[in-house]
């Protein structure tokens, strides 16, 4: 794509950029809340008994009732002044929540508190099921079972190190050579790992649909499981998604005639390095990639940018978490300043 050039073109200016600070931001406002969800009433299971409290006498246990479920959490935090033209929601991955995009696990700043200094407005959520929305009852509301992920999976599956190369000894994991994401924070970056359920996807959908109706239009910033969710949402309210950042999504909606709404939103979508090492990444690129160039030939404005491409090497899965972080958030905040989405 054509497209690839520009960003090339302008990646070193750009990350110098990154090490120079953002103008001092005044929080103007933050808070929270829920959106989205639905009522189950369940009726008919047996009442318990269970001891709540050491020492204290058994208590009863009544699961039937009525109960909100496949709600999703937001956190916002609006900045003075706000330089951006539209609040910026940042969706996370699957089997993570909002931390994603928090305090890295080495310690430094993420990318909530990196676009905020840069006069966004942002909404953090926690998706369906995830941290702050909760779970619901299993089997009786959610229908599988929760999957857990190991550390292997993350070291190996996010590409902080080949097949092969996680031990149980931090001293004995072998990284990708040029590496960025800071290995020896992987155990602290599992403390963020949460159970994920893969039946799911319809109310969790249903619920970053309904935050874009409640916060208006925005600028959807999404990783990994969250990719084809922000695709989604933008052709459920082409209206009102004024922009897609997408960092390596899991997934796209098929090529075809439904894009054409869409060719008026611009779309950046990010990839970090040792995609072709993977086997799950080798499965997966092809369908954002088959979705930007079928939007781009229908008149589109999608930027496909591989890091390595552009001279920017050793990138994980977690790009928001590597320690070049901010150079890659700086290239995103270029990409906005191009396309409009600044004050």
């Amino acid at each position: 794509m054509k497209r690839i050039g520009k960003v090339a073109a302008t990646a070193a200016a750009v990350c110098i950029a990154a090490a120079l600070p953002a103008q001092a931001q005044v929080l103007k406002e933050f808070g929270s809340f829920h959106v989205g969800g639905r009522q189950v009433t369940l009726d008919g299971y047996p009442v318990t008994e269970s001891v709540f409290t050491q020492g204290a006498k058994p208590t009863r246990v009544d699961p039937n009732g009525d109960f909100e479920v496949e709600q999703m959490y937001v956190q916002y935090l609006v900045p003075e002044p706000t330089r951006a033209k539209y609040p910026l929601l940042m969706w996370h991955g699957g089997g993570l929540t909002g931390v994603t995009w928090d305090t890295k696990p080495d310690g430094q700043p993420g990318w909530m508190q990196y676009f905020f200094r840069q006069g966004h407005p942002v909404y953090v959520s926690d998706a369906v099921e995830r941290g702050r929305a909760s779970w619901a009852r299993y089997p009786e509301i959610f229908k599988g079972p929760p999957f857990f992920r190991t550390k292997k999976e993350a070291w190996e599956t996010f590409r902080m190190g080949p097949e092969g190369s996680y031990s149980l000894d931090p001293a004995k994991r072998t990284a990708y050579p040029e590496g960025k994401f800071p290995g020896a924070y992987l155990d602290q970056f599992a403390k963020q790992f949460v159970p994920r359920w893969t039946v799911n996807d319809g109310p969790t959908l249903a619920a970053y649909n309904a935050e874009i109706q409640k916060v208006g239009p925005a600028v959807v910033m999404v990783h990994s499981q969250a990719g084809n969710f922000g695709f989604q949402a933008a052709l459920a309210a082409p209206d009102k998604v004024r922009a897609v950042i997408a960092i390596e999504p899991a997934g796209a909606p098929p090529p075809g005639p439904a894009l054409d709404s869409l060719k008026n939103i611009p779309m950046l979508i990010i990839w970090g390095d040792n995609v072709d090492k993977q086997e799950i990444w080798i499965r997966q690129q092809p369908a954002s990639r088959a979705f930007a160039d079928d939007l781009n030939a229908r008149g589109g404005k999608v930027e496909w940018i591989e890091l390595p491409k552009i001279g920017i090497r050793g990138n994980s899965h977690m790009t928001m978490m590597d320690t070049n972080s901010d150079h890659i958030a700086a290239l995103i905040q270029d990409w906005m300043k191009r396309n409009g989405l600044m004050r």
